[in-house]
């Protein structure tokens, strides 16, 4: 995790540009986002909350994920990922998310969600982007590996320019 402290720090000053604050819901990684971020001096101007939702009740409970969603998805799915991200934005008052579910190892992989998997989520004004993830090594790199993918990856996506608002259809006059 040695890019973390700097990506932070980079990802601190762009969300206090943009005005925004940040929530974090992490499952593998069990708030070891939202640490790298309240690491910094001064977290308090952009990071909002984390949640730490290691169980399935507590993405049920503290995020909103429905229950038969990851009964037919499993955890470790693109789809709860999303629910995740959406639910940590519905749960706060931040206006980015970024989530992380995944196997960190060394046991609990299987032959379609290896050990390393993990799915990401971003909740950000107007979108929703989700994606997986590989990372090789034992269970400590698999977690900073994912660390630094969360950071690296949502300064990306809150560098792109946002998509404008489809203009409203004209009404028929009646």
């Amino acid at each position: 995790m040695n890019g973390a402290p700097e990506l932070a720090g980079q990802l601190a000053a762009l969300l206090q540009a943009q005005g925004r604050m940040l929530a974090t819901a992490e499952s593998c990684t069990g708030g070891m986002v939202s640490a790298a971020c309240t690491d910094l001096a001064g977290s308090s101007n952009w990071f909002e909350r984390g949640f730490v939702t290691y169980s399935n009740e507590a993405k049920t409970e503290l995020l909103g994920v429905d229950a038969a969603l990851i009964t037919r998805h499993g955890a470790v799915s693109e789809e709860v990922a999303r629910a995740m991200a959406a639910g940590a934005l519905v749960h706060s008052r931040a206006q980015v998310a970024v989530v992380v579910t995944g196997v960190a190892g060394p046991t609990g992989g299987s032959a379609a969600k290896p050990v390393g998997t993990v799915w990401f989520g971003f909740a950000l004004p107007g979108r929703l982007v989700s994606e997986v993830r590989r990372f090789e090594g034992g269970r400590a790199a698999v977690r900073g590996a994912t660390v630094e993918h969360a950071l690296r990856r949502l300064l990306q996506l809150l560098q792109e320019p946002e998509a404008p608002e489809a203009p409203e259809a004209p009404q028929e006059a009646g």
